[in-house]
């Protein structure tokens, strides 16, 4: 994880926590003087607009004052939805056995992106059997960008 999204969710976390949410993830999209901070967020009822407002003001106030991004940037709260991101490996492993598109930061075994399944989780390491080929590919959590569950 970068570092800013780190920065990130260590400063929200304890906010959206209080708030009665999970703070599922962040993504920190740097687009020249204008970048986007995008925050999911989920709770066993779901969310709703009213919860994504509700915490998109608190933060709104946490980032005025901290100041940890330099320029302009837009911050969006979001519900994870139907393709659910994966941040985590605790992420990966409440999916297990649910079809995953992952995006790598480089090449990983001669690809840039996987849709499989995910077999397994051990330590940093997830294991994803791929949908075409049922070929497993063993992926530390670092080399991946981006995932997201594929809707059934």
């Amino acid at each position: 994880m970068a570092r800013i999204q780190q920065q990130l969710v260590e400063m929200f976390a304890p906010t959206v926590s209080a708030l009665g949410y999970e703070l599922l993830g962040i993504e920190y999209i740097s687009q020249g003087k204008h970048s986007i901070v995008r925050i999911f967020i989920d709770s066993d009822k779901g969310i709703n607009l009213d919860d994504c407002q509700q915490v998109s003001g608190q933060l709104s106030g946490i980032l005025d004052v901290e100041d940890p991004i330099s320029g302009e940037y837009s911050l969006e709260v979001s519900s994870p939805g139907t393709e659910r991101p994966l941040f985590t490996v605790e992420h990966y492993r409440q999916f297990i056995g649910q079809p995953v598109f992952v995006r790598f930061y480089g090449m990983v075994e001669k690809r840039r992106k996987l849709k499989g399944h995910i077999v397994a989780v051990e330590g940093s390491n997830i294991t994803i059997s791929e949908l075409e080929t049922e070929l497993e590919f063993v992926i530390d959590i670092d080399d991946i960008d981006k995932a997201h569950l594929i809707p059934v």
